[in-house]
Order: C-alpha cells, then structure tokens, then sequence
C-alpha cells in the first residue's frame, strides 16, 4: 500500500517538466481550470487528492452532540485522471480511483498511514473505481459543466470486526460545477451540487439513499500564481438512511510550476445529525498538461 501512494506521487510529479502552450501562459492554471473548465482535446489533468479526516464528537439523530467519544480517523486519497477527446472542448473522460486506510478504538489519527490491518482497529485497500465523463450541456455558458460517474466499489464488507472501511453500494454520481469571475480578476465564486443515488447491496447502510451536496467556495487572488480561499458545504442524505452534517473552511492553492499545482485546505464540521463532528486535513497535487 505504501509504494502504490508513493508510486501515484512520483507518476504526479514527473509532470511538472512539461510546459503549457503559449496560449495557456497568459493566467496560472489555478485561475484558469477550476472544476468548471474543460479540457482541449489531447489535453490531461491528473489530481492526487489527500483527506484526513478525524473525529472525537459526534451527534445523534436529534442532533445532540456528545464529546470526548474514542478517536476515529479515516484517510482518502483518490486519483481523478481526465482527458480531452472532443474537438470542441466540450466533452472529457476519465477515470476516478479511491485508496482508504480507516483506524478506530482511540489510535493516533497518523496511524492510518500505518496501514497494519490491525484486527479490531484498522483496515486498509483500494476500495472503488469509477469510469466518469465531464461534458458542458450549454454551449453559451462555457462555466457551467456536469461530471457523471459510476462508482463501483471494491470491498465484500463495510465493517470487519468492528471497523468500517468503505460502502459496498454502487453510487450514480452527478456533480455540477460552475464559476464565476468578478471583472477585477482578483475574485472567484465556485459553486457545486454533487448528487449521488447509491443502491445495489442491501447490507449497506448507503442503500437506496440520495445525497445532496451543496458547497461555495470564495477565492481571493494575491497573485496568479497564489489563491486563498473559504468555503462552506453542506450534506443531506435521504432515504432509508438518513443523515446531515454542515462544514465550514478554508484553504489555499499555489502554482509550483506552469504544470503543477498544490492545494491545502481545513474544514470543520460544525453541526449534524446522525454524524461524526469532526475535522478535516487536505492536501492535493494537480498536473495539467
């Protein structure tokens, strides 16, 4: 597990030689491809994304929090490598890959990067795969873009004794992304609706559920080469499960070179229901070329 994070880094990394056509020089990539733009034909984008998420709160149904609960943490890092196929830079594919390394029963929250299967405290794998596309369905609102995947997971069980990894649903995922420029240039409004219907396995405590995603992210650009931003997001699940939770953030993105971005990002989960109220630690790396 250690040399596939450190091969899928190095795989990353190697890209940052690579230059961007005159023609892409005029911003920094970080202003230019959000979540929002679409890629030229030819064109790829890789993204090694990292998430640390701990807790030691949590809230029932009712929404009453209780404190001081054993520490559990759960890392995701996933691996979103897009490309451009259509000649008029509407329509990319991809694929999305999930790795997961879960550990409970009060552990350090680093001993996820243990990845020691501990029985009764920890499990660990490659746990979902999704094949996705990315489309813009308006031809005048070249901002506005749809991702469509469908994630199939890679676990026979959600929890093994006693410490859940990941669900064993199928998930049918809609994310729509759009964004904003304020005509200063030195303001970005991002806003995206991830929907998801999960169903398949009736052990899953995901089945025959919907969420819904909202979040708004507001970045201020110092910079081309440098972004600080804040965000708040919001989940509700719906049906035979459900569940809510609100999140609020911030973070910042820096240009290490014409290929290569890195992105740091907090979140705080400051309310829900029939949740962990936890905290959350991202670091990404984005090669666009």
């Amino acid at each position: 597990m250690k040399k596939l994070v450190t091969l899928t880094f190095l795989t990353v990394f190697a890209f940052s030689g690579f230059s961007q056509e005159d023609s892409e020089n005029q911003k920094s990539n970080i202003q230019t491809y959000t979540p929002s733009k679409l890629l030229k034909k030819g064109q790829w984008d890789i993204k090694w994304f990292n998430n640390l998420y701990t807790q030691t709160k949590g809230a029932n149904g009712a929404g009453d929090v209780a404190k001081n609960l054993p520490r559990e943490t759960y890392f995701t890092s996933s691996l979103d490598v897009f490309t451009g196929v259509s000649n008029s830079d509407r329509f990319n594919v991809g694929v999305l890959l999930e790795v997961r390394s879960n550990v409970n029963s009060d552990r350090k929250a680093f001993d996820v990067f243990s990845f020691d299967g501990e029985t009764g405290t920890a499990r660990s794998g490659v746990t979902s795969i999704a094949p996705a596309i990315k489309f813009n369905p308006l031809k005048s609102v070249s901002n506005f873009t749809v991702q469509t995947a469908f994630h199939i997971p890679l676990v026979d069980n959600e929890s093994e004794n006693g410490v859940y990894l990941d669900q064993t649903a199928y998930t049918f995922q809609n994310r729509f992304f759009y964004d904003y420029t304020l005509p200063s240039g030195d303001w970005q409004l991002f806003t995206e609706l991830n929907t998801e219907y999960n169903f398949g396995d009736a052990a899953s405590f995901a089945n025959n559920t919907f969420v819904l995603a909202p979040g708004v992210f507001l970045s201020y650009f110092p910079s081309q080469e440098f972004t600080v931003l804040g965000f708040v997001q919001h989940q509700q699940r719906l049906g035979d499960f459900t569940q809510n939770y609100t999140a609020l953030g911030f973070g910042g993105k820096y240009q290490l070179t014409k290929t290569l971005n890195l992105e740091l990002l907090y979140s705080n989960f400051v309310r829900g229901t029939d949740t962990g109220l936890g905290q959350s630690f991202n670091m990404g790396l984005r090669a666009l070329f």
